[in-house]
């Protein structure tokens, strides 16, 4: 699947791998929630936060948005756990049928943690999901 960037996400990718000196896949800029969704090489997640989340906090603080990290993955249940984290995931099912719906089991007690204030999180989550493996939804069992 191509993934196609603004001028402004590739700007903000660039600026995160020079800063960061990891390898972005995909740069999403969420004007709704002023945050940069940034998909990071799979192995790199540690590099990418850097110690404490300093890392994070100076690109944040450099570039004036919250920064959400989501680590790539090969195959799209891989990735919606990914995209749900920190919320613990423990099973994720991708049923096609005229839609591609992902299920992804999520603990109890982490269930407000995967659907985030506003339902931002599972937004974000479906939105780089639909962009990396063609998933229309997900839903949270």
């Amino acid at each position: 699947m191509t993934i196609s960037l603004s001028d402004r996400e590739r700007q903000f990718l660039a600026r995160f791998e020079d800063e960061v000196g990891v390898t972005v896949r995909d740069c999403v800029v969420d004007e709704v929630y002023k945050r940069i969704l940034f998909v990071v090489e799979v192995g790199e997640m540690a590099e990418a936060i850097g110690p404490g989340g300093r890392n994070v906090e100076q690109v944040e603080e450099d570039l004036g948005w919250s920064v959400e990290l989501i680590e790539n993955a090969d195959t799209a249940e891989a990735f919606v756990a990914n995209a749900l984290a920190p919320a613990a995931v423990y099973n994720v099912t991708i049923s096609e049928n005229e839609d591609t719906v992902a299920y992804a089991e999520v603990d109890h007690d982490d269930t407000g943690v995967a659907i985030g204030n506003d339902g931002k999180n599972i937004e974000a989550a479906r939105r780089m999901a639909k962009r990396h493996f063609d998933v229309d939804d997900i839903q949270l069992t």
